[in-house]
């Protein structure tokens, strides 16, 4: 969209171009410099990212190396809920941390993240089900997915039985980690 003229004159903000006319100008302004930020980052992020496909400049994805640091990860997020169906008890802190220890820490002793949260989700009813929740991530490398998936869905199906839950949300990303 073309930017109009701008007049000068001492006819001030309420002259003939009206009051809007250099905001106009300023907020186009604004408006173009945050769209030519996203542009530049976005395929920089995505070269980073090693999505594959890229529609990146080359030169945009030959300095992606150069910018990322560390190895390829997989950060798994995996998402507890704590209230039980037909209401039962809910989940504890110290019945989930007793699951980490058991369950999880064996299958991921080099580390891992909890933090507790709110969650919501639509039940089969239609009903919305609000929760406290507990979010726990795991990163690793990308050579290891293989082993490590069937780790995470032991995970999964054990809070499930344990807990009889409907299920354990799971998010992967790629990702890169310098430690």
């Amino acid at each position: 969209m073309p930017v109009p003229p701008r007049t000068t004159g001492s006819s001030g903000p309420s002259g003939p171009s009206g009051p809007s006319r250099p905001k106009r100008r300023t907020a186009l302004t604004a408006t173009a410099a945050a769209v030519a930020v996203l542009a530049v980052g976005t395929p920089v992020a995505y070269a980073t990212l090693g999505t594959g496909g890229s529609t990146a400049p080359k030169a945009a994805a030959a300095a992606a190396p150069a910018l990322a640091r560390g190895r390829a990860y997989i950060e798994t997020r995996l998402l507890f809920g704590t209230e039980r169906p037909g209401g039962g008890p809910a989940v504890t802190d110290r019945q989930f941390m007793a699951f980490i220890d058991e369950e999880v820490t064996p299958r991921f002793p080099d580390g891992l993240t909890v933090q507790d949260g709110r969650g919501q989700w639509r039940d089969s009813h239609g009903v919305i089900e609000r929760e406290r929740s507990y979010e726990l991530t795991l990163l690793y490398p990308v050579s290891e997915a293989r082993v490590r998936d069937a780790r995470i869905e032991r995970i999964r199906d054990a809070y499930e039985r344990t807990y009889a839950q409907d299920s354990v949300v799971r998010v992967d990303e790629r990702t890169t980690a310098d430690f």
